[in-house]
């Protein structure tokens, strides 16, 4: 049985989302969520029963919301939204991406503003928690009047139309359905439109991107210390009076770390005293100052994120009033998605800055004129080209982050005839930051290895114990690089310590804290 999540609408935490994007869980609904959505059904009710016309509810959309709609093609009407909006192209969404969407969408309509049934959200809970995933194409939205395209092609496999996911086997929605024993949905009126507005694909695709950065700028924060032990480079630069001046939260707060990381190396002892160098090269001595940058700007994202997460975003959203005396339907713009798109912006500055202070770091190591280690890491260097094109490798990875973290959230193109005039562009903000997060990953991955063979050729001098246990979890899956070898496969291995988050084994004391 998976692990089950307790959820009061309005209260995600980072926490149960980063769990729910690892693994999956039982999303276990607070029985308090149950009466506010009727509540708020009840009054989609009664608007028929007075004969008024509501926008998305008995009335057309986007630039024919001036068409009304007989009561009687209500549910053809929120059917028909469903099939035409279901034209995403591309990739689908991963599975953790998937139960992301899932898990915000039934927190949004849980709150009791959008005017569905209970059932709509009884049936996402029996899905998500059955681990059927619906397959939804990747491309198709613009991050505004909500990721109507996506989060169509997730209602469409409710309906049991389309395709879903299911124990890794893609199949008719309709069997899936079947299989899991859930009934297709049909949807009543506001209910479609209801399930497609809203943020939830955007949000979740930059949630993938933050625990992404979490897992790269923790291992960068591990291979970075190693490299200024390989490159015998000083500790000094991270005093903690240097930084208390400054004041920068995440830089006094990275300085502290790299302190504890270098706590007892017999490599630094080594050169504390007669060493000629008066200055190490700004990609080892500012690790706290760049790092500590990126930090700020991801716990600041994250922050938006969370926000973002427990948010009402569809439209129009229905407030029931005293008796129903006071009901309201009203018509905004949370759909718009431009908080999102600037947080996804900000983490692909920071996650890109992390790959090119990291590639700067392995250029350094190669070179024996600055690190005072073998020319390109290897023994006999002209027989051997040791790392030499592995930095190459680094610096075509740290370049193309330069083109895919150009901000995606100043673009904008209008659409719906200009009805929807301008839009955010978050769901592509979001989506790249898989890629630049892969890219600074192998970078990361790369500097890992080239750091501890540095430190390997100090023996019989070793590195700090913490760093030491960092150099170990490499070694166990990476062997010294005596001579050429195929390279790929080494990069592979330390590209997916990185990317599992296993490369702080033993250090969780300073890194756990990082992202809380």
């Amino acid at each position: 049985m998976s692990p089950r999540i307790q959820l009061k609408p309005g209260q995600f935490s980072l926490n149960d989302l980063r769990n729910l994007w690892q693994a999956p869980h039982q999303l276990v609904l607070d029985p308090e969520a149950w009466p506010a959505m009727q509540a708020s059904a009840d009054v989609v009710a009664r608007i028929f029963g007075k004969g008024h016309a509501a926008y998305g509810i008995n009335t057309g959309f986007g630039k024919l919301a001036h068409t009304r709609i007989p009561d009687e093609q209500l549910e053809e009407l929120q059917r028909n939204l469903i099939l035409s909006h279901s034209v995403g192209v591309g990739e689908a969404l991963s599975p953790a991406v998937t139960r992301l969407v899932m898990a915000l969408k039934i927190g949004s309509l849980a709150r009791g503003f959008s005017g569905v049934r209970p059932v709509i959200v009884e049936t996402l809970l029996a899905a998500l928690n059955a681990g059927v995933i619906p397959h939804i194409p990747a491309k198709g939205s613009v991050g505004a009047s909500g990721d109507l395209a996506p989060l169509s092609h997730m209602t469409l496999a409710l309906m049991g139309e389309g395709d879903a996911w299911l124990d890794g086997q893609r199949l008719p929605a309709r069997e899936v359905l079947a299989k899991t024993g859930i009934t297709p949905l049909r949807l009543a009126a506001k209910e479609g439109l209801a399930l497609i507005n809203g943020t939830q694909v955007s949000t979740a695709l930059t949630l993938h991107g933050l625990f992404m950065a979490e897992r790269v700028f923790a291992a960068a924060t591990l291979s970075g210390a190693l490299a200024i032990d390989a490159a015998r480079g000083s500790d000094a630069p991270f005093d903690a009076r240097i930084h208390e001046v400054r004041g920068q939260a995440g830089q006094i707060r990275l300085a502290r770390i790299y302190r504890e990381l270098l706590v007892g190396s017999e490599i630094r002892k080594s050169h504390l005293e007669n060493d000629e160098r008066v200055q190490d090269p700004y990609s080892l001595r500012c690790q706290p100052q760049v790092m500590g940058a990126c930090h700020d700007l991801i716990t600041q994202a994250a922050r938006t994120l969370l926000i973002e997460a427990n948010a009402v975003t569809d439209n129009p959203l229905v407030f029931a009033g005293e008796n129903g005396a006071d009901d309201a339907v009203l018509s905004g713009g949370n759909f718009h998605a431009e908080p999102v798109a600037f947080a996804a912006d900000t983490l692909a500055l920071a996650i890109s800055e992390i790959g090119a202070l990291s590639e700067r770091r392995i250029a350094l190591l190669i070179d024996a004129s600055l690190s005072g280690l073998p020319p390109f890491l290897v023994n006999a260097p002209g027989l051997n080209s040791g790392f030499m094109i592995a930095q190459v490798t680094a610096a075509a990875l740290a370049s193309e982050n330069k083109t895919l973290a150009h901000p995606a959230s100043i673009d904008s193109l209008p659409t719906s005839a200009n009805q929807e005039d301008h839009v955010s562009m978050a769901t592509f903000a979001g989506r790249r930051l898989d890629d630049i997060a892969r890219n600074t990953a192998t970078v990361v991955g790369i500097e890992l290895l080239a750091a501890a063979q540095g430190v390997d050729f100090h023996a019989p001098l070793v590195t700090s114990p913490r760093l030491a246990q960092v150099r170990g979890h490499l070694r166990a899956k990476v062997p010294f690089y005596e001579k050429d070898r195929w390279f790929s496969p080494d990069i592979e291995n330390a590209t997916t310590l990185v990317l599992a988050g296993n490369l702080g084994a033993n250090n969780e004391d300073l890194l756990d804290s990082l992202f809380e």
